[in-house]
């Protein structure tokens, strides 16, 4: 019997981690994976990201999600990421209010016994909701770090890098193309690879 590593990781979201834009499918989730396979590490990837999905939307699936994928035995952890549609005003107010994103991520923490590794919302083609989202993600760190779970934030190196910001305003005005989801990838590899050991 094999006593080699076998990885699994779920990633739990929104379009981002869905990797919505991006030619290749893969997102930044699946340029990690790809890190970490080039690193000889075997590993099984589950990419839960949907579009549209709030911090209440995951919060109400990721227990079930979750265990339908559990492996014993296993190296088994948890990516999530979410926050940029919890920011957007629709029919006249936030689709989620910024308390609330705050206290489902606190929730979903306190309830995975999965190493968890936790990426911030990045920025889009909307200045308010960026602004929402900047502070978002700031109190997304603070939480993380209260629970002793890594926490990357992206926001302001993304509104700064010129193929980001390029790819998302000719785009949809969200998603970047996959040089963006390069750049995003890059910001979280180091975290990545510490976090699983590579």
């Amino acid at each position: 019997m094999s006593t080699a590593r076998d990885l699994r990781v779920i990633a739990l979201g929104d379009s981002f981690v869905a990797g919505v834009g991006d030619p290749d499918c893969r997102g930044w989730f699946g340029r990690l994976v790809s890190a970490a396979g080039r690193r000889s590490i075997p590993t099984t990837a589950y990419n839960l990201g949907i579009r549209r999905n709030t911090s209440a939307d995951v919060l109400r699936r990721w227990e079930s999600e979750v265990a339908a994928r559990r492996a014993p035995g296993c190296d088994e952890r948890l990516v999530v990421s979410f926050g940029v549609n919890d920011s957007i005003v629709e029919d006249g107010r936030l689709r989620v209010a910024a308390d609330e994103s705050v206290a489902n991520l606190g929730l979903l923490l306190g309830g995975s016994t999965l190493p968890t590794f936790v990426v911030g919302p990045p920025p889009i083609a909307d200045a308010s909701v960026n602004r929402r989202v900047v502070e978002l993600s700031a109190r997304f760190g603070d939480v993380c770090a209260a629970a002793g779970v890594p926490f990357v934030e992206v926001v302001h190196d993304l509104a700064d890098d010129d193929v980001w910001t390029a790819e998302v305003r000719d785009g949809d005005g969200a998603h970047p193309d996959a040089a963006g989801y390069d750049r995003l990838a890059a910001l979280l590899l180091p975290t990545w690879l510490d976090w699983i050991g590579a």
